[in-house]
């Protein structure tokens, strides 16, 4: 059983910044892959950026070069640091990791709220 715990979401105006955290713990052997989805009103779910445990880093073409993310792998941490944040990017941001020989994990989702 994994667990995901995220943290950082919440209120900012536009061109601000915010930092999503997410830790996992419980029975993990080996993670692949951790990132993180969201989901706006209205929207599809969209990835928004993942990172394999080589560091392998992909983004969304909607917040490539403003968002960055990193990863501990010894901690089973991730974190996404988004800046110049736009009110397009307000959603429900959902971590995500996929553990070696088990089943994929999701956080509970944190909600981000980009003001004009």
């Amino acid at each position: 059983q994994v667990q995901l715990v995220e943290s950082g979401g919440g209120l900012v105006q536009a061109g601000g910044s915010l930092t999503l955290t997410c830790a996992a713990s419980g029975s993990i052997f080996s993670i692949d892959a951790m990132g993180w989805y969201r989901q706006a009103p209205g929207k599809q779910r969209e990835l928004v950026a993942v990172i394999t445990s080589g560091g392998s880093i992909n983004f969304a073409d909607s917040v490539k070069g403003r968002f960055t993310m990193s990863r501990d792998n010894a901690k089973n941490t991730v974190t996404l640091r988004m800046n110049s944040l736009k009110p397009e990017d307000t959603a429900v941001y959902y971590c995500f990791c996929e553990v070696v020989a088990d089943n994929d994990y999701w956080g509970q989702g944190t909600q981000v709220t980009v003001s004009s």
